[in-house]
């Protein structure tokens, strides 16, 4: 073997197969499952990754014939799904497995009706249950109780084949709510069958931060307080609310965002090294780094975290208060910013910057880890703040990748140091395609591995970071450095977060 030739090793080789069953989709008439689920569920089909027999039934409201929902389906497909377009004789034999079934989801009788649905031809089809609860958390309880009711979700574990459920975020609007949920979901059901989604965690590039961590030694020597000044994470839209404009004013960036996806990329940033790859291995360590997270007394909260709100900008870009279902002198939050510090031996007194935010310069999503700067001596007391510090950038979208910045000298007769990078991109080494979040988080659901779901614990302890801030503001009038024009990179109060420690936000760029 030659010392460069490439090394793969392969760890799903004892993957848990994907069996023959059912996968029920509540608000089967929704956006959800146009957009999302069915496109992935088809790709999941068109690369052969799905069970032999397999079947979808919807259930909502409307009445519908089955082919009528298929022709819907189809529509959104090729609307919606990364490759615009579905294969005639893919898509007939992937249309053939799918069925609609009418019932509302207060009556009793519409789970008999659907019961019967399942009940009806291949043995297999109605032993393996994937139920995706694509409706609003509100809904989430009463569904699972009358799923149970019926016999369609069992908790014992007794019988042939199994039963899970998939439930959206948000999951609660605070600790309270989420532990209520928690408790009305597991009387009927084990927490073993729950699957809490998060997009994010199905994305190529978050799942690889653990790669990059845990199977390259050289970086794992310097993730740590001895060698890390401080970590930024960004997560910027370019978009505004648009049409969910009542959603928004329920949510707000802090529930929508920072409870979820900016925590859940910064527990995989910060944890310690799992014991196995074993999901509750994972899930443990999770736990570990969010718990480690010190809360904020509301007295603290002005200090470490600033709210936002964007006004008009350039191009027609309207105020929020100008969106649809939103109120004229709304104090909901488009846009947070906030300084966390963890209370472990790793990462004491490394200060963890997150941010987010609607109708931004830029939309991307990086996890920027600055590191200390040079001694003062040699190159550092010539340049003083001209010398930059290194750094190592993880793009999770667009333009996936990973750059090292480090100093080098510009050639030519003078002595010129300037940044440079060395980067690594996913569409330069792996090619174009990268499957969607969801393809990857429907079949691990139906495999029954929850490494990329939320645990009950974990939900709870993001809310704990959350509420006392969320408290804290409780509906007061935003100030004048709170705004920012939409188009920009927030409001001028997040620059001053980070510059009473000397720090600055580094903002992403376009990558070509």
């Amino acid at each position: 073997m030659e010392l460069d030739e490439l090394l793969a090793c392969r760890l799903d080789s004892g993957h848990r197969k994907v069996e023959p069953c059912t996968v029920v989709i509540f608000g089967a008439s929704g956006d959800l499952t146009a957009r999302k689920l069915i496109p992935a569920l088809y790709h999941l089909h068109s690369g052969k990754q799905l069970p032999v027999p397999f079947r979808v039934l919807g259930f909502a409201r409307r009445e519908k014939a089955d082919e009528v929902w298929r022709t819907e389906l189809k529509i959104a497909l090729e609307n919606y799904s990364r490759t615009k377009r579905a294969e005639a004789a893919t898509w007939e034999a992937f249309a053939a497995g799918i069925a609609y079934c009418q019932g509302d989801i207060s009556d009793p009788a519409a789970y008999l009706r659907l019961k019967k649905r399942i009940d009806a031809g291949d043995l297999r089809l109605s032993e393996n249950l994937l139920f995706y609860l694509a409706v609003s958390p509100s809904q989430f309880a009463e569904v699972v109780e009358r799923l149970h009711e019926v016999g369609l979700l069992r908790k014992d574990g007794s019988g042939p084949g199994w039963q899970r459920v998939v439930v959206e975020k948000p999951f609660g609007k605070d600790f309270d709510s989420a532990r209520q949920l928690n408790a009305a979901l597991i009387q009927f059901i084990h927490e073993r069958q729950v699957f809490r989604i998060d997009h994010y965690l199905g994305k190529e590039t978050v799942q690889n931060i653990l790669m990059f961590r845990f199977s390259n030694s050289v970086f794992e020597q310097i993730w740590n307080r001895q060698l890390v000044d401080h970590v930024q994470i960004t997560v910027s839209e370019t978009l505004g609310v648009g049409s969910r404009g009542g959603f928004y004013e329920e949510a707000g960036a802090l529930r929508d965002i920072v409870q979820n996806h900016l925590l859940q990329v910064l527990a995989l940033v910060a944890m310690e090294p799992p014991v196995s790859l074993e999901a509750e291995a994972i899930r443990d360590e999770k736990v570990k780094l969010l718990k480690s997270v010190r809360l904020l007394l509301p007295s603290q909260v002005a200090a470490n975290v600033v709210r936002g709100q964007y006004t008009e900008g350039p191009n027609g870009m309207v105020a929020y208060r100008q969106e649809p279902k939103v109120r004229p002198g709304s104090n909901v939050e488009t846009y947070v910013a906030l300084r966390l510090f963890i209370d472990n031996w790793r990462w004491a007194g490394v200060p963890f910057y997150l941010r987010s935010g609607k109708r931004l310069a830029l939309g991307a999503s990086e996890v920027r880890v600055q590191f200390r700067p040079t001694p003062n001596v040699l190159f550092a007391a010539q340049c003083g703040p001209k010398l930059d510090a290194n750094a190592i950038t993880l793009r999770l979208q667009p333009n996936e990748g990973i750059t090292l910045r480090f100093n080098g000298k510009v050639p030519g007769p003078t002595t010129e140091i300037r940044p440079v990078r060395m980067h690594f991109s996913y569409n330069t080494e792996f090619g174009a395609y990268t499957p969607e979040a969801y393809e990857r988080l429907l079949l691990e659901a139906m495999a029954g591995d929850a490494t990329l779901f939320i645990r009950r614990d974990e939900v709870e302890a993001a809310w704990t970071i959350v509420d006392p801030i969320r408290e804290a503001w409780d509906d007061h009038p935003f100030s004048e450095t709170e705004f920012y024009p939409a188009g920009s990179w927030g409001p001028v109060a997040a620059d001053q977060l980070l510059s009473v420690r000397d720090h600055a936000w580094r903002n992403p760029q376009p990558v070509e």
